[in-house]
């Protein structure tokens, strides 16, 4: 079966949104099968330019690693290390020359994964939180600027965080997955399937993500289901050849 992922071509909804903030009008218009294949081809390219910002810094990282010891760390660039220092501090690398450490953490997310997610978590992008807060994957926030959620709690005080673009929403996804320890376990198998030359697919890595959600194992088994059903993991096989290609991987 094809996926239900389709190249744009003209002025769709989707390219409207590129230009603008949250969801255009026009797809909430939209229902059933035809809404989901939107919602693809709106969040898919937003995941892929985050996923090459993220792999631009892995090249970043490997080139100065590989300068710096063929130099015995002798004459650093001070622009170079400026910009190491600045990575350090988004993955929480405690150690700036810990190569190892940057390498499992600045790395790419399956694509299936990051649409599976963002459709459970934004309810196919018709929650509130998307419409009012750009805000996709359910992303918390425990400062003054937020969305209260419905239903809070007495006692709790987390919000419901807000993102200026999409794009921000995405961006921050990515780098949850990447530095947050509840996803260790997902970096390290990461990193070993990337160490044995082979493809880690969304449905390997979903089986990580138990501490997504307060369900735990059933959230795990949601995204298995949704993956299938929708024929999501074709995008892992196509979309990180391209990826690395464009990051000169």
């Amino acid at each position: 079966m094809k996926p239900i992922f389709k190249v744009l071509t003209g002025l769709t909804c989707s390219a409207v949104f590129l230009f603008g903030m949250g969801f255009p009008t026009s797809y909430y218009e939209m229902s059933g099968k035809s809404q989901k294949r939107e919602f693809i081809n709106i969040l898919k390219p937003l995941i892929d330019k985050s996923n090459e910002k993220t792999m631009q810094e892995r090249v970043f990282i490997e080139n100065f690693f590989n300068q710096a010891l063929s130099s015995a760390f002798r004459s650093l660039n001070p622009d170079d290390l400026k910009r190491l220092l600045s990575i350090s501090k988004r993955y929480r690398v405690k150690n700036l020359f810990d190569r190892d450490m940057y390498l499992k953490r600045v790395d790419s997310v399956p694509v299936s994964l990051a649409l599976v997610q963002g459709a459970i978590e934004s309810g196919w992008g018709k929650s509130r939180f998307v419409r009012e807060a750009n805000n996709i994957f359910g992303h918390w926030t425990w400062g003054e600027v937020g969305l209260i959620p419905t239903g809070r709690k007495e006692g709790k005080t987390h919000k419901i965080r807000i993102f200026n673009t999409m794009q921000k929403s995405v961006d921050a996804y990515i780098l949850n997955l990447n530095r947050h320890y509840a996803y260790k376990s997902f970096r390290d198998v990461r990193l070993q399937k990337r160490e044995e030359g082979r493809l880690l697919t969304g449905y390997e890595a979903a089986d990580t993500m138990i501490n997504y959600s307060e369900i735990r194992e059933k959230y795990v088994d949601m995204l298995h289901k949704m993956m299938k059903e929708h024929h999501l993991l074709y995008y892992d096989v196509v979309k990180k050849a391209k990826i690395e290609e464009k990051a000169g991987l």
